[in-house]
């Protein structure tokens, strides 16, 4: 009976000394995990037509109605009920870089431009640079050597050939006189 029961004080003492050393070691774990270790994956969305600030400054009013299909490409949206009017829209969100959003509308009466609103749109240099997510630059290689550290790498010397040729230069191999055939010989 005295051999169960120290046992069974064994195997008790070994679960509590087990939970305690668990739940120590969850006592580090907000240091060890910041809220950027288990981030989920947030796709790339690109909504609409990208419409810079080039193609809004080549719009003259008068021009037709193709002519601005030519420059802005197709409208986001194109309503019936509002035939005198295109909208076009722009939405970019990425992870990591805040999202983008432009709009641009123009107004037809007729067949020709007659008026273009717009936000304040970027240059496509511009808006290629926001695309760019910032990029942390770590500890930067050291770009200069000394003369010894040089002198380390510098090239074994071979022995020259001729007696009037510089040690440096090397004479170039030989080519061969002729080449294979790249197409086999017909029979």
């Amino acid at each position: 009976m005295t051999a169960s029961l120290t046992f069974r004080l064994t195997a008790q003492g070994l679960a509590a000394l087990l939970l305690g050393a668990s739940l120590a070691g969850c006592g580090n774990l907000p240091s060890a995990v910041n809220r950027d270790t288990f981030k989920p994956f947030v796709p790339e969305v690109v909504q609409g037509n990208f419409v810079s600030n080039e193609q809004r400054k080549a719009l003259r009013p008068g021009m037709t109605r193709a002519q601005v299909r030519e420059i802005l490409g197709t409208p986001l949206i194109a309503s019936l009920f509002h035939a005198s009017r295109w909208d076009y829209a722009f939405s970019i969100q990425r992870q990591g870089v805040p999202a983008q959003n432009f709009r641009l509308t123009v107004y037809f009466k007729g067949d020709l431009l007659e008026q273009v609103d717009s936000d304040v749109l970027p240059s496509e240099s511009e808006f290629a640079g926001r695309l760019v997510r910032p990029q942390s630059v770590g500890k930067l290689p050291k770009l200069q050597a000394s003369e010894e550290e040089l002198k380390a790498f510098a090239p074994a010397q071979a022995p020259a050939t001729r007696a009037d040729a510089p040690a440096s230069v090397a004479a170039p191999a030989a080519l061969p006189r002729s080449y294979p055939p790249l197409e086999p010989a017909t029979r």
